[in-house]
């Protein structure tokens, strides 16, 4: 095929690749999206939507109806799992003056993926490309080529832009050779579902944080496919445990009675075993090439940065292409998306996730206790509490992302 100049190529059709190529589609730009898989993943995993991505999400009604298939959770608890007992709570109100969302909203990634769905499918400008997959690209000053296997054989697609929302194993990251730099945690993560009620049984919240020098836990409630909803709990799993055994009915049935011990087993209706990453790309642009999403960064799930890190990606992306593509401006502006993204991704989301995962596992007794008595006193304290919700919220990186200004991306480039 030729270059069209006006048309940007998408790897990835994840909520991510889809969210990029309805804002793209909006503003007028033809944009084609490829998708290795037949049809859009039922995929369980991150639910958390914060503040400030929802606020990006206000248009066309997407973030209530977010809110209408999801489930809104504007508190959360850490709690001291040995002697079970709440430390402390904070709630999203003392946000009201920083946000159009003061909560968060719980729903799912394939649901988010769905409503995003429908919308890119009212567009004529943007092609959906179901069961196609990204083999190799390259480009030049003025086109990126990428050849896509699909159902007539591999066949070469060619556009101004490509971005890179495949995932962490992304094709388009490795076939532009953009390093992925960062370590793998030891120990993996487990994720049990059950219907049982821990809000009603055990007076949890609909997310709560436990802190055990043994074994922690993430506890969140999400609305599923109606009343009664789905509570999922993430717990880590020793490295040397063989996967049989953590996967197996008794060592499932095992590691939720001792959270939470009841007079009767628990139904599982979904368990998933899988090894966890800490890594940040080298860069979020390469020439025409650019990456967002998972393909851009990767992190443990505690506190839930990394798909709305994504859609961050995507909104910042999509505003500053169009401003390229429509209003003549610059490209130094996708270096600007590079560096502000980038710099999200490593100085919030990587330092945050890794903080509150030693939060919550650390070992020694005066850590610990220092540890808890830190989030009693900033829970106590509104301002203070404010501060800490400005950051778990990621508002706090949205203001750092807007002070950025070209003359700082020069440094990276």
């Amino acid at each position: 095929m030729g270059v069209d100049e006006r048309l940007i190529l998408i790897s990835g059709g994840g909520p991510v690749g889809l969210l990029s190529a309805w804002l793209l589609g909006r503003k007028g730009l033809k944009v084609r999206l490829f998708d290795v898989n037949d049809s859009p993943q039922a995929d369980p995993r991150a639910a958390t939507t914060h503040p400030a991505t929802l606020d990006l999400l206000a248009d066309d009604g997407l973030a209530d109806d977010m809110a209408r298939v999801g489930l809104v959770a504007p508190i959360f608890q850490f709690w001291d799992r040995p002697n079970h007992q709440l430390v402390a709570e904070f709630d999203h109100a003392v946000l009201k003056n920083d946000t159009q969302h003061p909560f968060v909203v719980q729903c799912e990634q394939f649901k988010t993926a769905k409503l995003l769905l429908d919308r890119v499918r009212k567009l004529p400008n943007v092609e959906l490309l179901y069961g196609h997959e990204v083999l190799d690209l390259r480009q030049t000053a003025d086109a990126v080529s990428v050849d896509v296997r699909g159902p007539n054989g591999v066949v070469s697609h060619s556009g101004a832009y490509l971005i890179g929302a495949d995932g962490g194993r992304s094709v388009v990251r490795k076939q532009s050779d953009i390093p992925f730099d960062g370590f793998t945690w030891p120990e993996r993560f487990i994720v049990l579902t059950t219907p049982a009620d821990l809000q009603a049984l055990h007076g949890v919240s609909v997310r709560s944080y436990f802190a055990d020098p043994d074994e922690w836990c993430n506890c969140f409630k999400v609305s599923a496919d109606g009343p009664p909803g789905l509570w999922r709990t993430v717990f880590p799993a020793k490295p040397e445990v063989p996967e049989a055994d953590l996967m197996s009915d008794a060592g499932v049935q095992s590691r939720l009675q001792h959270l939470f011990p009841s007079d009767k087993p628990y139904e599982i209706v979904h368990r998933n075993l899988y090894v966890t990453h800490q890594r940040v790309a080298a860069t979020f642009r390469k020439g025409r090439v650019l990456l967002a999403g998972d393909s851009a960064h990767v992190n443990n799930p505690i506190g839930g940065m990394g798909l709305n890190g994504g859609i961050q990606d995507a909104a910042n992306l999509a505003e500053k292409l169009g401003r390229v593509m429509l209003d003549g401006e610059p490209d130094d502006l996708l270096d600007l998306y590079s560096l502000q993204r980038r710099t999200v991704a490593t100085e919030f989301v990587q330092e945050q996730s890794i903080a509150n995962k030693k939060r919550l596992e650390a070992r020694d007794a005066d850590t610990r206790k220092r540890n808890l008595d830190e989030l009693r006193a900033m829970a106590a304290d509104p301002a203070r509490a404010r501060k800490f919700l400005l950051g778990t919220s990621m508002l706090a990186s949205q203001a750092r992302v807007a002070a950025m200004t070209l003359h700082e991306s020069a440094t990276e480039r």
